[in-house]
C-alpha cells in the first residue's frame, strides 16, 4: 500500500505528521511524501521543512492520498498542477483524504461535489463554493473521502481510517503506543466552546495580545 502525503509551500506541519504517524504505521505502507518538484518544503510558519521524496509525476496511483491544510489553500487551488494531479490519482485511489483547508483544494478539484466534507471552523463556510456540503463534524466520510477538521482532528482521521482498513484492535494499539489521551488544559477547542470574545478575534484574524 502506498500513502501519498502532499506537500506545497506553507502546508501547516501538523496535518501531515498526523497522519503519517497514524496511517504510516501500516504494516507494509509505503510513506512517500510528494511535491510539485522533490526537495525541502517549508511549513506556515517558514521555520520547519519536510522533504518530498518525489515530484508529482512519479507518484501516480496511490492507495491513500492525504492533503494537509495551511493558511492561504486558495494559492494550490489556483495551481494547475496540483488541481491535475489530485484529480489523476483520485480516480484509483482507495482513499482520497484531507486534514483542514486540505478540503478546499479537494473541493476545488471537483472530488467533493455533493459530499459532507469538514474544514477548519474559520473556511467551513468556503466549502459550498466549491460544491462540498459542510458539516461541523470533527472527521466526516462520504464514500472513499475523508476529511478532517481544524489541525489536530488529523490524529483522529487517520486513526478512524486504521480502524477500517486494519480493524479496531490495531488502531486502538496504534492510538496507544502514541498514547493518544488527549486531556487539553484549555476547554477550548472549538468555536462552540471558546469565549465568544475569542471567536470573533481569531475570526477577524487578530491573536490575544
Amino acid at each position: 500500500m502506498q500513502i501519498a502525503v502532499l506537500l506545497y509551500d506553507h502546508f501547516t506541519a501538523l496535518d501531515a505528521i498526523g497522519p503519517f504517524d497514524t496511517l504510516g504505521r501500516l504494516t507494509d505502507a509505503e510513506v512517500v511524501f510528494v511535491s510539485e518538484r522533490p526537495g525541502p518544503v517549508r511549513t506556515d510558519n517558514g521555520a520547519l521543512a519536510l522533504v518530498a521524496d518525489k515530484g508529482l509525476d512519479e507518484v501516480t496511483r496511490p492507495d491513500i492520498v492525504i492533503v494537509p491544510g495551511g493558511p492561504h489553500p486558495e494559492r494550490e487551488m489556483a495551481n494547475p498542477v496540483v488541481m491535475d494531479w489530485l484529480r489523476t490519482v483520485d480516480a484509483t485511489t482507495t482513499w482520497t483524504t484531507s486534514v483542514c483547508t486540505g478540503s478546499l483544494l479537494l473541493a476545488a478539484a471537483g472530488l467533493l461535489d455533493g459530499r459532507k466534507a469538514t474544514s477548519h471552523w474559520l473556511y467551513l463556510e468556503q466549502l459550498p463554493e466549491h460544491g462540498a456540503r459542510p458539516t461541523g463534524e470533527r472527521v466526516v466520510f462520504d464514500g472513499k473521502y475523508v476529511t478532517a477538521a481544524g489541525v489536530s482532528s488529523g490524529i483522529d482521521m487517520g486513526l478512524t481510517l486504521l480502524g477500517r482498513i486494519a480493524g479496531d484492535d490495531f488502531a486502538r494499539a496504534v492510538q496507544l503506543m502514541t498514547e493518544y489521551d488527549p486531556q487539553p488544559p484549555y476547554d477550548a477547542g472549538s468555536p462552540q466552546k471558546a469565549p465568544a470574545a475569542l471567536v470573533e478575534m481569531l475570526r477577524g484574524n487578530n491573536l490575544p495580545a
